[in-house]
């Protein structure tokens, strides 16, 4: 089974750059979309790919945030988040089929101002924690992708040093990512496969970063443990652009 997430930094600024012909290859079974910035009535048929169930789940605000799914099977339901702040952000989108369950999400930035990290932090753990505390311990198989907006570990951004104090690698963010999987059991299935350095997802759009691959891995494919060792395949692609985030291509034997 491959699974491909992105944030694509809006949907119809990626379509522009080739994401749609690029994604026709790439033969995946579910991909998962984040901050698509787009409401279904601005999309047309470029935006519903041949072959796949689409499943776009919008912010109320236009142009902003916002998730979405292309499945090759028909999912057995789609569903969103039990919150409704977060839905009228269109944060979270999942399909199930069968016994398991594939999600996109798309975590609060705090990058932008003091009352939205206060926000992401409510939210990440008064929240979304106990629900995958629930989620865990319910039987089903879990994916869980996206862009999670959290470096985990130093090896996760090229520049550690001097983003200690800023949203995205703040010790209590980590803190939050080591609590998901020490404890709770969760895995970066990407790092069951690739332990290796200068693996980022993300770049500013400020200065030079792509170019001296000045960059954070921020987007993750993260599994419950009954998914433990299924992961086969893992590849960050970069050798087109489509957004100021690659998209993370994991195969699973599923």
């Amino acid at each position: 089974m491959r699974i491909i997430t992105i944030n694509v930094n809006g949907i119809r600024a990626a379509e522009r750059k080739g994401f749609f012909s690029w994604l026709e290859k790439q033969n995946a079974d579910v991909v998962c979309l984040q901050e698509i910035k787009a409401q279904e009535d601005q999309l047309d048929e470029r935006f519903y790919p041949s072959g796949m169930h689409t499943y776009y789940h919008s912010a109320e605000r236009k142009g902003y945030s916002g998730t979405g799914l292309y499945c090759k099977s028909k999912p057995d339901r789609i569903t969103y988040s039990p919150w409704e702040d977060i839905n009228s952000e269109g944060r979270i989108i999942q399909a199930d089929f069968g016994d398991l369950s594939v999600i996109s999400i798309y975590l609060p930035s705090g990058s932008s101002k003091e009352e939205r990290q206060a926000f992401k932090m409510e939210f990440i753990t008064e929240r979304f924690l106990p629900h995958l505390r629930k989620l865990q311990k319910d039987g089903r198989k879990y994916i869980i992708c996206g862009d999670w907006n959290i470096a985990h570990k130093k090896i996760d951004l090229k520049n550690w040093q001097s983003n200690q104090k800023n949203s995205g690698f703040l010790p209590e963010e980590r803190a939050w990512l080591d609590k998901l999987y020490d404890e709770v059991g969760y895995i970066d299935a990407f790092r069951e496969i690739n332990q290796d350095e200068f693996q980022y997802t993300w770049w500013s759009n400020r200065g030079q970063a792509w170019l001296n691959n000045t960059g954070w891995r921020l987007d993750y494919q993260v599994v419950s443990s009954n998914l433990a060792g299924l992961a086969t395949a893992c590849e960050i692609y970069k050798k087109e652009r489509f957004s100021d985030h690659s998209p993370l291509i994991m195969d699973y034997n599923l």
